[in-house]
């Protein structure tokens, strides 16, 4: 099953993903596509790998995210991608200008054939007003563009505000 979780800063949306992780049963991974690149990630990556579970393994992969998840799924395990809108940042600073659109069609292309459960997390930014920058406009699109290609391979595509989750497509859980 594929899962996506939609939500704004602080919806309660990797807190809801977490709780799925937990309850479906299986070993989890998860996958953190943030990097460190100031003290104040730093700390914010620290409080995260605090609060999830022990046993969780992890593996931290801020581009090639369809590599990871192809080499990790397995029946009767569940990943847990935390986030895709930091995954999409990094791809949009890379130095490579088409290496976003090379690991966005990675991600597209590989996400049906996967086994076991995957659950994906992303911040949905189009709720507000359109940003006045260039680079700011273009990862609101990407941003868009990759949650509507997602949501129609998905499952489930749940969003999240003030930690209430709403089914958008297929039940709550």
């Amino acid at each position: 099953m594929q899962e996506l979780i939609l939500g704004g800063a602080r919806s309660g949306k990797s807190r809801l993903a977490e709780q799925l992780a937990k309850d479906s049963g299986w070993p989890v991974t998860y996958i953190a596509t943030s990097q460190a690149l100031d003290g104040e990630m730093s700390e914010r990556i620290r409080q995260h790998q605090q609060s999830r579970p022990a046993e969780w393994a992890l593996v931290e992969e801020p581009l090639a995210l369809a590599d990871v998840l192809r080499r990790e799924a397995a029946t009767e395990r569940c990943l847990l991608v935390d986030c895709l809108t930091l995954w999409l940042t990094n791809l949009l600073l890379c130095d490579d200008q088409s290496r976003l659109e090379v690991e966005r069609e990675a991600l597209l292309d590989c996400l049906g054939a996967l086994p076991g459960r995957i659950i994906l997390v992303s911040n949905e930014t189009g709720l507000g007003v359109v940003p006045m920058g260039e680079l700011s406009r273009r990862y609101v699109d990407a941003a868009g563009w990759l949650h509507q290609a997602l949501a129609q391979r998905c499952e489930r595509v749940l969003f999240c505000i003030a930690g209430l989750p709403m089914a958008l497509k297929g039940a709550l859980p």
